[in-house]
């Protein structure tokens, strides 16, 4: 079922019916009863390849090797354990075009971006290493005489993760490059849309958990059933579930955890807001806003949704962003002049419509695109739309490219604007004045996870913790201290005297 992009399969060792379960390089599912996925390419819609979904009895499978890797992996020196993710960093590195021309052929991202995306690949695999000698407790100073008190990071088991087509491989990464030094096993269920990408990255993992002679610690299991992925989320085997998708399916995976009191890590939808007030350089705000708004094709959480303009550049900067806008060039991904690839399907096309007539039935003036592109795959035109802040659509996140510009009159007017949304992850400031920079950072400024200064909100690096408040979560990935998420503290009183001292100066007289 190959189509004329077969060479990206063979060169990372995929053939045209695969399986999709895996736990070891020993072990491959041949589940054929379960139905199967075809994975279509988003350029031209035509089919890949099929993957062969899990079964019930595959799923159990893989709970039971990632708990007996779990129990071998944990017992393994930290530094140790770092040794393996230096090894996959290795090997991402030698796979990296591969890998990047397979996420841009299968999730539809242009070649450049898909490049970055294994490149933070590599980046958390190199982060994750040097963690490995750093997962320091604390030592505190004990009210008792001759006793020591301290802490100490334990590991949790087997992790799940939940990843979105969207980056359908370096969130991955996130997760299981940490987990993995704080000596979790991890279990992988990726999007459905998306499968090739995560077999390809197994494969990877398996070579590398083979000569490392590493137990099974990174597993997958691949399925369209939206009831059985639920098994996931509600096993009380997997103490951790990290997911990442939308607002609405987030609330879900947050209350069944909660239910049985395991721990989520919820990466969540974000409706991104960027000011640019009267001093910013504009020509680097033109820039920044650009790639903000139409990478991936507007299919970022991080990417810019909002754009609050003040009164005085208004017409300025619009018509030079307009200017921006028709130079875009929108194509097949694999060409590297491309600006802007298609949207992942048909489904998400359809949405880019249906927000493009409630945004006509709101009155919102389109100032540039709104249209579909001719021809095969799911392009759509890069969008300016001049908008009020408090319409239902401006504040409803749809994942396509689509930008509402509105202007402001006063700073602080705008920092009301930008954090008016149920979402809190990203938002930025285009200014050269130090004032207004540090007020939008304080904290009566920004209401988000991510606030940065004449950059964009998308774009983050590895080595700050990655993650907003409200409708987007909560949850922490990457850089930072954001490994604790993956473990459990522990602490520890040694009384090393011969007599017994209660704490709070209690006193225990036997009778």
């Amino acid at each position: 079922m190959l189509n004329n992009h077969s060479h990206i399969l063979n060169t990372l060792n995929l053939s045209n019916e695969m399986p999709g379960a895996s736990t070891s390089p020993s072990w491959w599912s041949q589940t054929k009863d379960s139905g199967e996925i075809i994975s279509y390419s988003p350029i031209d819609g035509e089919a890949i390849a099929k993957v062969n979904c899990c079964s019930k009895s595959d799923y159990d499978h893989v709970v039971q090797k990632s708990l007996q890797a779990f129990s071998t992996w944990k017992n393994v020196p930290a530094p140790k354990r770092g040794d393996l993710i230096k090894s996959l960093g290795r090997e991402l590195r030698h796979q990296k075009e591969n890998l990047a021309s397979l996420v841009a052929l299968e999730a539809g991202k242009s070649k450049q971006e898909a490049l970055g995306e294994v490149q933070e690949m590599i980046d958390i695999a190199d982060f994750a290493q040097g963690l490995s000698r750093m997962l320091y407790g604390k030592t505190m100073h004990s009210e008792r005489q001759d006793h020591r008190l301290y802490e100490q990071w334990h590991p949790l088991g087997p992790v799940g993760i939940i990843t979105s087509f969207n980056f359908p491989v370096a969130v991955w990464a996130w997760n299981a490059c940490i987990a993995a030094v704080c000596g979790n096993s991890i279990i992988w269920k990726p999007s459905h849309k998306t499968p090739l990408t995560a077999i390809a990255v197994q494969n990877i993992c398996n070579r590398i958990a083979e000569k490392h002679k590493a137990p099974s610690l990174f597993s997958l299991f691949i399925t369209h059933d939206h009831e059985f992925a639920k098994d996931l989320v509600a096993d009380r085997r997997i103490p951790l579930i990290s997911f990442t998708g939308s607002t609405q399916v987030g609330k879900l995976v947050g209350e069944v955890v909660a239910k049985r009191l395991g721990r989520s890590l919820l990466e969540l939808g974000g409706n991104n807001a960027s000011i640019v007030d009267e001093t910013a350089d504009l020509k680097l705000a033109k820039e920044a806003i650009l790639f903000g708004a139409i990478g991936t094709a507007g299919q970022r959480c991080t990417t810019i949704r909002r754009l609050i303009i003040h009164e005085s550049i208004y017409e300025k900067f619009l018509n030079q962003l307009i200017s921006a806008y028709q130079a875009i060039t929108i194509g097949t991904p694999l060409e590297e002049n491309n600006l802007m690839g298609p949207l992942i399907d048909r489904d998400a096309v359809d949405l880019f419509l249906s927000a493009i007539e409630e945004i006509k039935k709101a009155g919102g003036q389109i100032l540039f695109g709104g249209k579909t592109v001719k021809g095969k795959g799911y392009f759509v035109e890069p969008t300016l739309v001049e908008a009020k802040n408090d319409w239902e659509i401006v504040q409803k996140e749809t994942f396509a490219p689509i930008l509402y510009v509105m202007k402001y009159r006063h700073f602080e007017e705008a920092i009301a604007m930008a954090n008016h949304s149920a979402h809190g992850l990203a938002a930025s400031l285009f200014t050269t004045n130090l004032q207004r920079a540090e007020m939008f950072l304080a904290a009566s400024g920004s209401d988000c996870g991510i606030a940065n200064i004449n950059i964009g909100t998308s774009g983050a690096e590895i080595g700050g913790a990655f993650g907003g408040e409200k409708d987007t979560g909560g949850g922490r990935e990457a850089g930072s201290d954001a490994w604790k998420a993956y473990m459990r503290r522990q602490t520890n009183t040694i009384n090393w005297g011969q007599t017994l001292t209660l704490s709070q100066g209690i006193k225990f007289n036997e009778s």
